[in-house]
Formats: C-alpha cells, structure tokens, sequence
C-alpha cells in the first residue's frame, strides 16, 4: 500500500512538469510584464514579431501597447480572422487581465499557430509596473 502511494505521488508529481515542457516546446508560453518588456525590445525591428491585443476597440482605445494590433475576442469572427493570421510569426497576446487570453492561447494552439507568448495579468499588471501605453 505504501509503494503505491509513493508511486502514485511521483506520478502526480511529473504531470504537471511534463505538461509545461510541452507547451514551452510547443512554443506557448505565459511570460511577466518584464519579460514582455524585454520581448518587445529585443524585437522591436522584427517584421515576424506581433503584438495583439484582444479586447474591444473601445478598450484598446483606452492605452494600448505600442505597434499593438487589436482583434476584438467577442466579435463572432475573431477566429475566422485568426485564423488568417500568419501561423509562423511570434505572436504576444494580451487582454485587460488575461482572461480572454487563456482561451486565445487554446484557439491558438488548436490552430497550429507555433510560437504565442501570453503576458501574465494583461494590461492592468504592465501599466501597474509603469511600462508605457499609447492613448
């Protein structure tokens, strides 16, 4: 019986270490406002590096991230858009909180985009830390 609670406890354990091995080298990837910060300068010149934000126009009028495309998530066709999207350029996604973008990251990835990275906390948490938006 204890043997197998120790092997039970192992496998618990592995799960979730594999599972994120897969998704980094699937190339999805939830990443700080400091890292995103760093991405986005590092890529500045990059033609194969997007910036998307997924909130509403209305949102996104309201300061967004500089060179930032938006692409409203509630429109009935975001994933018809996305889909014409370029699957093989560097993509990072944002949203207000990062809610939407939990789910954008699945459409993504059922899409076969290959390379997403989603900033963690969105919009509020890149302001907050004082990173600058375009009004």
């Amino acid at each position: 019986m204890l043997r197998l609670m120790s092997v039970l406890l192992v496998i618990a354990l592995l799960i979730p270490v594999m599972s994120c091995s897969i998704s980094r080298s699937a190339g999805f990837e939830d990443i700080s406002v400091e890292e995103c910060y760093t991405l986005i300068q590092e890529n500045q010149e990059n033609p194969d590096f997007i910036i998307l934000d997924v909130r509403t126009p209305s949102e996104y009028a309201s300061g967004y991230i500089e060179n930032a495309v938006n692409l409203d998530y509630y429109e009935d066709d975001f994933e018809i858009t996305l889909d014409t999207y370029d699957k093989n350029k560097t993509y990072l996604i944002y949203c207000r909180t990062a809610n939407r973008t939990a789910s954008v990251m699945n459409i993504m990835q059922r899409l076969e985009f290959t390379g997403v990275y989603n900033m963690r906390g969105g919009i509020n948490a890149w302001t907050s830390a004082g990173y600058p938006v375009v009004t």
